[in-house]
């Protein structure tokens, strides 16, 4: 077996090409889009190369190409934990201890290079919306941006020494199912006739307002939090212009006090529906037309919410059921839509499970962010709770 690092086209095409080994016979398995994969790496188009870098290798056996790996820092991140930490992700193997140990080794060596004294993964080299967390619960299609890999890649981590940093869970619900009780529907209407309070959903043609505002909410939602990482605006408008396309501007919601920004919400249609469909994360033209011609005809049925937040201040207000009450009203605008999944909520945040269960919604989906200690004798601490 022999480790390659990822330089020029041709092994590019080898790094996308692997998942599509390992799930040949899966038909859970959607695949990523290309175009996103390779943004991620493309120091032009990700704003994290400003304060990190980022490799990726492809492993190579006697059968061609069957596993990849990524490694990544940023400032913000590694040094957000008492040691420095980085991250590897887009990890791919088969049911192979040795290959898997020989790509998270190549992956250590790298980051200590670097200055890491631990890695966390699977992880994304971007916002956690997408590519984060290894699944344990919920074998099913992902929405789009979750990460689906086979069971074992679990034991492969564990073997390793990855330990469990914190657990994430999804939940699934229909806004508009009429077994919502017309008490929280009431209650959601006052809230969102509240004097003082304004609710206005993203536009395009407002975008630096909206991604302002969503940056200022973000810091005063989350700065407390041990695990915090700042939001970054460089970052949030390459992820409006990439994902254009897919967008919905009444899937994106902000709440305003006497015009100040208190709370957010952002929701994405599940496109992982229409890429289903056309077997392949490339963005060729003919890929292209036939996203645009599904998405007209309406075939995306569900939609996943990929952040909510509120200022601390603010909550326990019902400010969420004000939101919710919004979003009621383009939902029944929208019949084709029958499936919400609020993905995801770290095991750390009790308040926020505790909402989602409140609203009526069913936990569906587990993953998890595991951590490996370069030092083997350091004391492993899991994320602290947030209060």
């Amino acid at each position: 077996m022999e480790i390659i690092e990822v330089t020029g086209k041709k092994l590019a095409e080898e790094f996308h090409n692997v998942p599509d080994k390992i799930y040949k016979d899966d038909p859970n398995y959607i695949p990523f889009l290309r175009p996103m994969v390779e943004n991620t790496f493309n120091p032009l188009e990700n704003s994290k190369f400003k304060n990190g870098d980022a490799r990726r290798w492809v492993l190579k056996d006697r059968d061609g190409y069957t596993g990849r790996i990524a490694a990544f820092f940023d400032d913000d991140y590694s040094s957000g934990y008492e040691q420095p930490t980085g991250c590897i992700g887009f990890f791919e193997c088969t049911d192979n201890r040795e290959a898997s140990f020989m790509l998270f080794d190549t992956a250590r060596e790298w980051l200590k290079k670097n200055g890491m004294e631990a890695m966390d993964g699977p992880v994304n080299f971007g916002e956690n919306f997408f590519f984060w967390g290894l699944l344990v619960e919920g074998f099913k299609p992902m929405t789009f941006g979750m990460q689906y890999n086979p069971p074992y890649y679990r034991r492969l981590f564990e073997e390793y020494g990855f330990r469990t940093y914190y657990e994430q869970y999804s939940y699934s619900m229909d806004i508009s199912s009429p077994d919502l009780p017309d008490r929280f529907w009431k209650i959601a209407a006052w809230v969102a006739k509240k004097p003082d309070y304004s609710y206005e959903h993203f536009t395009f043609k407002n975008r630096d307002k909206y991604v302002r505002d969503f940056v200022k909410i973000h810091e005063l939602a989350w700065s407390g939090h041990s695990n915090y990482k700042p939001a970054s605006e460089d970052q949030l408008k390459e992820m409006i212009r990439q994902a254009r396309i897919i967008l919905e501007e009444e899937f994106i919601w902000f709440v305003y006090h006497k015009g100040m920004p208190v709370a957010f919400y952002m929701m994405i249609p599940d496109i992982n529906q229409i890429i289903s469909k056309l077997k392949s994360g490339k963005m060729n033209w003919i890929n292209i037309i036939k996203l645009l011609y599904y998405k007209k005809i309406k075939i995306i049925s569900r939609c996943r919410v990929i952040v909510l937040g509120v200022v601390p201040q603010f909550q326990k207000l019902g400010i969420e059921s004000g939101i919710f009450y919004q979003l009621k009203q383009v939902m029944l605008k929208k019949p084709w839509y029958n499936d919400m999944e609020m993905s995801w909520v770290g095991d750390f945040n009790p308040k926020m499970n505790a909402l989602f269960k409140s609203f009526g919604a069913n936990r569906t989906l587990t993953h998890l962010t595991l951590r490996y200690l370069f030092d083997r004798k350091k004391e492993f601490v899991r994320a602290q709770i947030v209060n």
